[in-house]
C-alpha cells in the first residue's frame, strides 16, 4: 500500500518506517522542515498547523501515520490548541486526498478521573483524526520502554541522578507500560488489518505496575541502590515538575504535562490491539533491559 509516516524524523517514526518497508508498502516521509530519513524513503516537507505541503504529501496515500505532537515551547498558542489545529488540517487534506485510514499514536483515557491537559488534548485529536475516514484507528499507549522514549529516559535520569528518590502520592498509581518492539509492530499490523478500522484500542503491555515499582525495576535493571522516601499527601506542583525536569535535563514544557499525567491510573479500559493484531507482548523486564542495553551501546549510562 502507499503509506505516509508524518513525524518520520521522530523517534516512534523512524521506527515504524523501516518496518512497513520490510512488509513491502511503498513508504512516504512527511516532516516539518526539510530533511532526509535514514531509511531513505522520498521526503516531504509540510506543515500541519498552517496547512501547507499536505496536498502533495497526501496525493495517492492509502494508509496515513499521524505520530505529530506538539509540546515543545511554542509562542504560537498551547500545546492543545496547536495538536488541535494540526489534526484538524490533517483530517481536512486526508478526507480530500481519498485517504483509507488515519493511524494515530495517542494516550491512555484515565479511569476514576478527569484527563490531564495532555491526556485530554490527546483524546481530542484521537477524536478529530477517526472522523476524518470511519476505517481509521487509535491506539492508546501509556509509557512506552525504549531508549528514544521521553518518558522512559525521564525516569531513568532521575534514578541515574538522584542518590534519594522522593516518592510522592502518585508512586501507588498504576500504568502498563509496552515494549517499543511490541507497538512498532502493532503499529505496522494496523495498516492492513481488517479487524480494527474504526476503533480506538489499548496498546498496553502485559504487566500493570505503578510508578513506584516501575521506578524499582528500573533501579534493580541498572543495578544501582537507591533509598526512597514516600510522601503519602505530596501531590504533584508547578515546583516538583520543574526540579524533576530541571535533574532529568529535560524540557519543563514536555515533563510537566507528562507528570501532570501521573495523578491517574492509565489502565486498559476497553479493547486490546495486541489480542485483534496477534502480537506476542514482551515482558516488562525483558523491555527494560533492552532498552538499557542499546542506550548504554550508544551513550554512557553513569549509574549502570
Amino acid at each position: 500500500m502507499k503509506v505516509l509516516v508524518t513525524g518520520i524524523t521522530g523517534y516512534i517514526g523512524s521506527k515504524v518506517a523501516p518496518r512497513l518497508l520490510a512488509d513491502g508498502h511503498d513508504v512516504r516521509g512527511l516532516s516539518r522542515r526539510a530533511a532526509e530519513s535514514e531509511t531513505g524513503v522520498p521526503m516531504f516537507t509540510a506543515n500541519a498547523l498552517t496547512g501547507s505541503g499536505l496536498e502533495a504529501a497526501l496525493d495517492g496515500v492509502e494508509v496515513a501515520y499521524f505520530l505529530m505532537h506538539s509540546m515543545e515551547p511554542s509562542s504560537n498558542g498551547s500545546f492543545s490548541a496547536r495538536e488541535r489545529t494540526a489534526a484538524e488540517n490533517f483530517a481536512r487534506a486526508a478526507r480530500a486526498a481519498g485517504v483509507e485510514r488515519v493511524i494515530y499514536l495517542g494516550g491512555p483515557i484515565p479511569a476514576g478521573g478527569a484527563a490531564s491537559h495532555h491526556l485530554a488534548s490527546r483524546l481530542a485529536v484521537e477524536r478529530i483524526l477517526l472522523e476524518a475516514s470511519p476505517d481509521s484507528v487509535a491506539l492508546r499507549a501509556s509509557i512506552v520502554i525504549g531508549t528514544g522514549s521521553r518518558s522512559f529516559r525521564f525516569l531513568v535520569h532521575l534514578v541515574e541522578r538522584m542518590p534519594l528518590l522522593p516518592m510522592p502520592a502518585w508512586r501507588t498509581r498504576e500504568s502498563s507500560p509496552i515494549d517499543e518492539r511490541d507497538i512498532i509492530e502493532l503499529l505496522a499490523r494496523a495498516a492492513t488489518s481488517d479487524r480494527v478500522g474504526g476503533q480506538s484500542l489499548d496498546a498496553s503491555g502485559p504487566e500493570a505496575v505503578s510508578y513506584g515499582e516501575l521506578i524499582d525495576r528500573i533501579r534493580e535493571h541498572m543495578l544501582v541502590g537507591r533509598m526512597t522516601v514516600s510522601f503519602k499527601r505530596l501531590t504533584l506542583t508547578p515546583i516538583a515538575s520543574r526540579v524533576a525536569a530541571a535533574i532529568a535535563d529535560e524540557d519543563h514544557e514536555l515533563i510537566g504535562p507528562l507528570m501532570e499525567s501521573l495523578e491517574y491510573d492509565l489502565l486498559p479500559s476497553g479493547s486490546n490491539a495486541a489480542e485483534l493484531l496477534e502480537v506476542k507482548l514482551h515482558s516488562l523486564d525483558a523491555a527494560i533491559e533492552r532498552a538499557l542495553r542499546e542506550w548504554e551501546a550508544a551513550e554512557p549510562l553513569a549509574a549502570r
